[in-house]
C-alpha cells in the first residue's frame, strides 16, 4: 500500500506512547498512525483557537 503522502519518523517516550495508545484503544482507532495524526489535528484546533483569545 504505498503512498505519496510524506512520512516522518520521530522519538517518543514510553509514557506518552502509552497515552496514545490508551487513547487509540479507547477511541476504537485502527492504527497508532492515525490516532497521531487525530491528537495532532485536535491539538493544532486548540492552539488556533487559544490564539484567537489573546
Amino acid at each position: 500500500m504505498s503512498t505519496d503522502k510524506p512520512k516522518i519518523i520521530f522519538v517518543i517516550e514510553e509514557d506518552l506512547l502509552k497515552r496514545v495508545d490508551d487513547y487509540r484503544f479507547e477511541n476504537r482507532i485502527n492504527s497508532r498512525s492515525e490516532a497521531i495524526r487525530r491528537l495532532i489535528e485536535e491539538g493544532l484546533k486548540t492552539d488556533k483557537t487559544e490564539r484567537k483569545k489573546e
